[in-house]
């Protein structure tokens, strides 16, 4: 673990010019002060943290690291964990991107819980142990020290493409988020198992990569207004691009929900206030299942690594009825 003695060599400076920056003192130069505090927090060193966890080992803080600010579903799931965690005495420390790693330390957090689709499977791999138990929520890893808690993508998906195919439609296009996530490939495979099984074709060539956002929802709309004959349902990966593609159609003079169907996943308040049919996630249950969990892991000291699947139900909305 770095220390004073590392800073100072990287500083080219006495530790005690670092321990008078880290202490306010005034004996030393602004400039000097503002480069040893950006080592240290470049290299994550806290004295404070560490000093007051060295004596515990016990942080009992939180960790729960994300990547995307756009998606306002993560708001209800930091809400559920910060609920359950603060009735337990633990604090919540949120983190995004690569600098998460230096937090995921058992001097600094208790543990850790993961929604972040940029960060590498190895980086979970590797922190995890008996010390340091990992929840994540957005896929599964094969190690004991870790627990998955999952949407169950599949069934609600293939429920709501049957009741379409159901009402007589029978041309889709797909609109996937980030291909390698666990989301877009368990609910693109419910999505064409649902068509296979009723006979109708799919192929490649009617699926449209996204990102989750709503700006690849508006190009997918407008690729489709191009493509002769045009879909009569679009099914979208998450409410954001479902509603990207919306304001295109609309914006081009389709009457959405009767020239043209759409459909998102997640049921956040995008789709609430804009009529999407869409299947509702709930995200608040979700994250305080994952404090709950990971709670219950750091404080009995056995891992319980069971892959556990939250339900989720379809919302039918004035986008895409079931009935025409």
């Amino acid at each position: 673990m770095i220390g004073v003695k590392e800073i100072a060599s990287i500083a080219g400076v006495s530790p005690a010019t670092v321990s008078n920056a880290l202490n306010g003192k005034a004996n030393i130069s602004e400039e000097t002060k503002e480069r040893i505090l950006a080592i240290c927090n470049e290299k994550g060193y806290n004295p404070n943290l560490y000093a007051k966890n060295l004596k515990t080992r016990n942080p009992k803080t939180i960790l729960f690291t994300f990547s995307d600010f756009d998606r306002t579903f993560y708001l209800d799931i930091i809400h559920g964990i910060h609920d359950y965690v603060e009735s337990h005495d633990y604090d919540l420390l949120i983190c995004t991107g690569r600098s998460c790693e230096k937090y995921m330390d058992p001097f600094i957090t208790s543990g850790c819980i993961a929604l972040d689709g940029k960060l590498d499977s190895t980086i979970l791999d590797r922190h995890a142990n008996r010390n340091y138990p990992i929840v994540i929520l957005d896929r599964i890893i094969d190690n004991s020290h870790i627990k998955s808690i999952l949407v169950n993508n599949y069934a609600p998906m293939h429920s709501m493409i049957s009741r379409l195919i159901g009402a007589g439609y029978r041309r889709f296009s797909f609109l996937g988020g980030m291909e390698n996530t666990s989301d877009n490939k368990e609910r693109y495979q419910a999505f064409l198992d649902a068509l296979n099984e009723n006979g109708i074709r799919f192929t490649r060539d009617r699926y449209i990569s996204g990102n989750w956002h709503e700006e690849s929802g508006r190009r997918a709309a407008q690729i489709l207004l191009l493509t002769m004959p045009r879909p009569e349902v679009l099914v979208c990966a998450n409410d954001n691009m479902a509603l990207g593609a919306i304001e295109v159609f609309k914006d081009n003079g389709l009457v959405v929900g009767k020239d043209i169907l759409v459909t998102g996943f997640d049921n956040n308040s995008i789709a609430c206030y804009n009529g999407i049919t869409t299947i509702d996630i709930p995200d608040y249950e979700r994250g305080y299942l994952a404090a709950q969990a990971l709670v219950g892991n750091i404080e009995s000291g056995e891992m319980n690594s069971e892959v556990f699947r939250i339900n989720a139900k379809i919302i039918e909305r004035d986008s895409a009825r079931f009935s025409k």
